[in-house]
């Protein structure tokens, strides 16, 4: 990797879509060694922005320069000849299921020439192996992709962005699925990289991660840049008022539970998880805190009848009922936010009308067996105006919204059911401040009708600001119960670690 100082810096960049002007003259740049943090709220621009500089979008205008001088930037590939690279939030779209850790690391090499003449497996797997050693990954170079956990297939892009050499690399929400361990262990890395001269451009919205990683920041809101500093300059107060444009209000939890359990279930093992009890009233928003692989997302997805509990019994409403897959769930009354939105989620490719009256589509089915659409969008226009849903038209495509929109339909799809459990695995993933305050406030008006909500995390502040009781896991099992009033922080984090365990 050269250590030559370069100086990246785009000017006057704007580009509009139908109905939205999503970059409105904005000024960015970005120098060798310098870890610059950009953020802002879902939709404010960041990504697009990001997608200009790596090819994926062209501006309508502006320019791009690299130590002075003039780009023409018109597709990824362009931008990783020059020496630029985007890892993307979304990691299943830019990783091929079938093929091996190697092959996906090594794509690029593989395809573009860069690897000539006859290429042996040998020869891609060591570039491979060397990536990850790099990144401290004990991931084996011969497991297919589809295999991995969402954390494993993380460090797997970021690693087939080592295998070349890069100028500028862009990671995009790159800790959403890390545990503690690994996100300690990619700081670290991301460290050595600008050590040795590369520029990263680091969003998050997650800020107290920027203010240990990066030396500077950039906020957008609307499109726009709204300022530069270093980090030692700004507070967190004051980046977030800057991303929103007013100050942030708390939300307060209601008093809304009541002693009927809507969610029991007793001594419940499959090959994830094991021996699990717990209990969730009407009313009553339940944490499921724990580390990455503890099982939070085996317990949701067994729950949503997804690799069915073996054993155990589940209750809802105190009937007895067999999870066997997730339309047996639904008819029991348990919907489903998976904390892979975009692969699971929802219908990317659907309408925001489509994906909002999904869970309940035989309401919207006329006489003649054909999808009543005029009455299909009426519903999913009025549930746009009750979530905040930033859309120009509903029957614009989920895919094309922001982080925090899609997730807002993600969830707003079963309040068109009759579920009376709704269980949201890592609900405010690549979620901005001002949306997880609309999701707050969603979850307690869900708790406020009297549903029952297993909130599963391993955020310990929102477990902490929404949850009236947590269950803490710790591989595979639950270890720790306690009331929400009765605990903290660093002992969540005790139990989450096996602190508890003998």
């Amino acid at each position: 990797m050269t250590s030559t100082n370069h100086h990246l810096k785009m000017t006057g960049i704007s580009l509009a879509f139908p109905g939205v002007q999503a970059l409105k003259q904005v000024s960015f740049e970005v120098k060798s060694g310098e870890i610059h943090a950009l953020v802002g709220a879902n939709g404010a621009g960041k990504s697009t922005l990001m997608k200009v500089l790596s090819g994926a979008e062209t501006a309508d205008e502006g320019t791009i320069r690299l130590d002075g001088k003039e780009l023409s930037i018109t597709s990824p590939r362009d931008a990783k000849q020059i020496g630029i690279d985007l890892v993307q939030q979304e990691v299943d779209v830019a990783l091929v299921p079938y093929l091996t850790v190697a092959e996906n690391i090594c794509l690029d090499l593989l395809t573009d020439g860069t690897m000539t003449g006859f290429v042996s497996q040998r020869r891609y797997i060591q570039r491979a192996k060397e990536a990850l050693a790099t990144l401290q990954a004990d991931i084996s170079v011969k497991t297919r992709v589809e295999e991995l956990r969402l954390a494993e297939k993380q460090l797997v892009l970021i690693a087939r962005a080592l295998v070349q050499e890069r100028r500028f690399l862009i990671l995009d929400e790159p800790t959403a699925p890390l545990s503690q361990a690994e996100t300690s262990h990619l700081f670290s890395v991301v460290r050595r990289l600008a050590e040795r001269g590369l520029g990263i451009i680091f969003i998050s919205h997650r800020l107290q991660e920027l203010y240990e990683i990066c030396d500077s920041i950039s906020v957008m809101r609307d499109g726009q840049l709204i300022s530069r500093h270093l980090l030692t300059d700004i507070t967190k107060e004051a980046v977030v008022e800057q991303m929103l444009g007013r100050q942030l209000t708390s939300v307060a939890k209601t008093s809304r539970v009541n002693a009927t359990n809507v969610l029991t279930v007793e001594s419940a093992t499959n090959g994830d998880v094991h021996d699990i009890s717990l209990t969730v009233q009407a009313g009553e928003v339940v944490g499921i805190a724990g580390l990455v692989g503890a099982g939070k997302t085996e317990l949701c997805k067994a729950l949503f009848g997804d690799r069915p509990f073996q054993e155990g019994e589940v209750r809802i409403g105190g009937k007895a009922h067999r999870l066997r897959d997730p339309q047996a769930a639904i008819q029991a009354g348990i919907g489903l936010v998976p904390e892979e939105r975009r692969k699971e989620g929802i219908l990317v490719a659907d309408s925001v009308a489509e994906n909002l009256t999904a869970a309940a589509a035989h309401d919207f089915v006329n006489r003649w067996g054909l999808m009543d659409r005029r009455k299909e969008a009426n519903q999913a226009s009025k549930w746009v105006k009750e979530l905040g849903i930033k859309v120009a038209d509903v029957k614009q495509e989920v895919g094309q919204l922001s982080g925090g929109n899609q997730q807002k339909v993600a969830i707003g799809k079963w309040l068109l059911t009759d579920v009376s459990v709704l269980v949201l695995d890592e609900p405010t993933k690549g979620v901005d401040v001002g949306a997880k305050q609309d999701i707050y406030r969603l979850i307690d008006g869900l708790a406020q009708q009297q549903k029952g909500i297993l909130y599963a995390t391993s955020e310990w502040d929102e477990l902490l600001t929404v949850t009236d009781r947590i269950y803490v896991m710790f591989d595979g099992r639950i270890v720790h119960e306690t009331k929400t009033a009765d605990t903290s922080e660093e002992t969540l984090l005790w139990y989450a670690t096996g602190g508890g365990q003998r």
